[in-house]
């Protein structure tokens, strides 16, 4: 008995063994096949094993972050401690970070990247910052710091290849200045994830997933057709039906893994270029890119098992017979009942997360979150099939093309679905991710000062300003410094805190919020989104603190038609009023005020002059913010993660023309037969062409139509979670909308030179 069942399953290897073979060596037709399907599944395993190795890529770049930064301070110099100051500047629309470095002793650590401490005058920096140094405008910049560069960091100092950043040697540092001390580096921990990122990652990962995995699943049936009518042909030689299942299976098997080949090819391929797409914060070292382990097993044991499955799912409704092969005929009315569970699971986990995402995202929020999403979006795949069915079973007559192409799809819609479904999916994703941008974006640009009398403007920040005026005054291409000051209310002596209150005249007040009119004399009550402002009730009679001590210290009412005003963001702190030093009492100059801002007018001929208005606080103090009224930089707040999104919108779409040029390249071959016998009956090559333009139009304006629908409704959700106003950028839904339907025809248009070579009279032969 032990002799049997271990010949069976011998029998049962040989059966696999045979269908390998039989795909190998099946001649013209069996190599065309096997190519369509290794070409298919490598596609799709190129870009799952890109996403597997994305979680490796962050946390590697998150590990050197937290290597570079600094360890437990220090209370006391010693010779192991050093001080470190963190600074930012720009130069044109390049941030650049890096650290000023003093060190206390002989024995002070270097941070990760440079072997030694750069000495006073000396800097080490990036690759990329190099090349600004090196580049167009660089002498502008190297006055910045007037230090020699005495070397380039390595990349286990740098968070990716095109970061821009440096460390500079200093020998009067102190902690007055704002510097830490510490003795070591690699004290930096995880940084809390805001919601709208976390959001955008999780629809990111999703609508690059679902696409692949629909595609990897359809790819494994090309060729479905010509292999069936080999498996009749073996039975006709005595197999059973189990064994061509088996056959099929090892058919399958063999594209699968011969398409983990390519897959691979392809991603070694795709890591040497993805970080082109990405911004230089998210750009990865190429060896960064390595698939999680756990990821990378899965992929290997999952596409060719859901390689065997999707072909013995296909097999369900063929019989295949020793004189030929039979499929199960008829219309198939779908269900819908199923259909509405994936998406309706979905709603249901993300309703309690309507309320909003604050503080930090646990892993809970953030599975419940992903859960939903993909469960919503996979309502797309689900839906799309019934939706197809519904809508061409009620169309009919028109030109001969059209029910030529309808009555293909009435007949067998499952073929075109799946061409199709994974552009409705990525379509659905694209709209929540690019309402949430959208939405982040237009928050901040329209707030923005205006730039019409001053450009820039910097803030003391706490640190002492004296001379800072004076400084920036003799800058070249400064023309004009205004100063504005802030003060304190203080409604009783008890109130020793007081409600803050900015004071400036009226041009310098334009700068810090939208003012209905304003004259000298007139006050405005300030509140700003986001901030809880302190405030004193109307009438209330209160002490201006903020002048000199020796001086009268002047009394405010606060008037009862006072006008509300909204701050614009800055980098400096909300004010609750904002004042004109006639209302308060106080002079015009604002001597003895607390100045922290110097508003700046700039020479509009002189490109560099931001530049040298930098490379001036840089010198008085690195760590002072410094704004530049109507810069993109604050209305594009999240222009890295809308570069981002761009870039994986890049390669989707890529992967989806591919993807699809294969599928309509398949599907022509399985119908040349007939293609051919139409051709011979004389209809025309357009009426043919057109009928297979609507048999790809059709389910792909109905998929679509669904895409925007889903998308839609999970971009309302998500700007509900992010706490959002709720706002549909009709424009861009359409414009990509219309990009993915003009790449729909264009792959159609690719494919039709074949079947144009189809329908030649030799293509009427059978075997």
């Amino acid at each position: 008995m032990n002799g049997i069942a271990a010949l069976g399953r011998l029998a049962w290897l040989d059966d696999l063994v045979l269908g390998v073979r039989l795909s190998v060596s099946g001649g013209r037709s069996g190599w065309l096949r096997l190519t369509l399907i290794t070409a298919g599944v490598g596609l799709g395993v190129g870009m799952l094993l890109v996403l597997a190795a994305t979680p490796t890529a962050v946390s590697a770049r998150e590990q050197r972050r937290a290597d570079r930064a600094l360890g437990a301070s220090a209370e006391q110099a010693g010779p192991g401690t050093l001080l470190s100051q963190t600074t930012q500047t720009q130069f044109h629309d390049e941030v650049i970070r890096g650290r000023i470095l003093r060190p206390e002793g002989d024995r002070a650590p270097a941070p990760p990247g440079i072997s030694r401490l750069p000495a006073a005058g000396e800097m080490f920096v990036s690759p990329a910052l190099a090349v600004l140094l090196d580049g167009p405008g660089g002498e502008v910049l190297r006055e910045r710091w007037s230090a020699r560069v005495a070397g380039v960091i390595t990349p286990p100092g740098l968070s990716g290849p095109d970061e821009v950043y440096f460390y500079l040697g200093s020998d009067t540092l102190t902690t007055e200045d704002g510097a830490a001390r510490a003795a070591s580096f690699g004290g930096g921990g995880t940084p809390t994830a805001d919601a709208t990122i976390v959001i955008l990652a999780v629809i990111g990962t999703a609508i690059m997933v679902l696409p692949v995995l629909v595609f990897v699943t359809t790819a494994v049936r090309f060729g479905s057709a010509s292999r069936e009518r080999q498996l009749a042909a073996i039975r006709l030689v005595g197999a059973d039906s189990r064994m061509t299942h088996r056959i099929a299976a090892g058919d399958a098997l063999i594209g699968a893994l011969l398409g983990l080949g390519v897959g691979g090819l392809v991603f070694l391929v795709l890591r040497g270029t993805v970080g082109g797409l990405l911004p230089a914060d998210f750009s990865p070292y190429a060896a960064d890119l390595r698939p999680v382990p756990a990821l990378l097993a899965l992929i290997l044991m999952a596409v060719p098992t859901g390689a065997v499955l999707a072909t013995l799912s296909a097999l369900r409704r063929v019989v295949i017979e020793p004189l030929g092969v039979v499929r199960q005929s008829g219309v198939r009315r779908r269900r819908l009942w199923w259909r509405l569970i994936p998406p309706g699971i979905g709603v249901a986990l993300l309703y309690p997360l309507l309320g909003g995402l604050t503080g930090d995202v646990g892993d809970g929020t953030r599975g419940q979150l992903a859960a939903g999403a993909i469960l919503l979006l996979a309502g797309v795949v689900v839906l799309l099939p019934w939706l197809v069915q519904a809508v061409v079973r009620h169309l009919g007559g028109g030109s001969v093309a059209w029910q030529l192409g309808i009555r293909r799809l009435q007949l067998d819609s499952d073929a075109a679905v799946r061409s199709v479904s994974g552009i409705a999916v990525s379509v659905a994703g694209l709209i929540a991710v690019q309402a949430l941008l959208a939405t982040s974006i237009a928050a901040t640009s329209g707030t923005q000062p205006p730039a019409d009398r001053f450009q820039a403007v910097v803030y003391t920040n706490g640190a002492d300003g004296k001379g800072w005026g004076a400084a920036l005054t003799g800058t070249e291409g400064v023309e004009e410094v205004r100063t504005a000051g802030y003060g304190y209310l203080r409604a009783t002596p008890q109130n020793e805190i007081g409600v803050s209150v900015r004071v400036g005249d009226c041009d310098a007040l334009r700068q810090f919020a939208p003012l209905p009119s304003c004259t000298e004399g007139d006050s405005f009550r300030a509140v700003m989104p986001g901030w809880e402002s302190p405030t004193l009730p109307s009438g209330t009679v209160a002490a201006f603190h903020g002048v000199d001590d020796k001086a009268p210290v002047p009394r405010w009412k606060v008037p009862a038609d006072l006008h509300t005003v909204t701050l614009y963001s800055s980098e400096s702190a909300p004010m609750s009023f904002l004042a004109t030093p006639a209302a308060l009492g106080v002079r015009p100059d604002l001597r003895g005020l607390e100045t922290d801002a110097y508003l700046m007018r700039l020479d509009r001929a002189d490109p560099d002059a931001i530049e040298r208005v930098r490379t001036t606080m840089t010198r008085l103090d690195p760590a002072a913010p410094l704004q530049l009224f109507a810069d993109r930089r604050i209305g594009d707040q999240l222009a890295d993660g809308r570069q981002v999104a761009q870039g994986c919108a890049v390669l989707l779409l890529l992967f989806i023309g591919a993807s699809m040029l294969v599928n309509v390249t398949e599907q022509l071959r399985e119908r040349r037969r007939l293609l051919a016998v139409l051709a011979a009956f004389g209809t025309r090559r357009r009426t043919l062409s057109a009928s297979v333009l609507y048999q790809v139009a059709v389910p792909a304006a109905v998929g679509l139509l669904l895409a925007v629908l889903i998308g839609s409704s999970l971009s309302a959700v998500l700007l509900a979670v992010t706490q959002a106003p709720i706002t549909f950028d009709w424009p861009a839904i359409a414009t990509m909308t219309a990009t993915v339907a003009a790449m729909v025809l264009a792959v159609t248009a690719a494919g039709l030179p074949l079947l144009f070579r189809l329908l030649r009279a030799p293509e009427l032969r059978n075997e």
